[in-house]
């Protein structure tokens, strides 16, 4: 029983190292994601005083799709396969993240 209550202290740095991994995964889809739709390779910054609202809106509502959406499949592949290996989920709770 002490083994399974010392998984999700094990787990923090490999969630680290996947979150890491994970983040520079989903800037690499927003860069490409964005260059396919404006055909551009910036994004706009939200201090640019050549972009619109329209476009600045835009671009943060994708970069934070897509960056919800890779965190969540790193968190859950991660979480998967540490289960898999030990036999025990890695969180301590069923709350959600924040």
């Amino acid at each position: 029983m002490a083994y399974k209550k010392k998984i999700p202290f094990a787990y923090q740095p490999v969630g680290w190292v996947l979150g890491w991994a994970g983040g520079a995964l989903a800037g690499l889809a927003f860069r490409k994601t964005w260059k396919a739709i404006r055909h551009e390779d910036d994004a706009p910054d939200a201090l640019d005083p050549d972009r619109g609202w329209g476009e600045i809106l835009l671009a943060a509502a994708i970069q934070g799709a897509i960056f919800a959406a890779v965190r969540s499949a790193v968190d859950r592949g991660g979480a998967k396969a540490i289960a898999r290996s030990t036999g025990t989920w890695p969180a301590k709770d069923k709350g959600g993240r924040d």
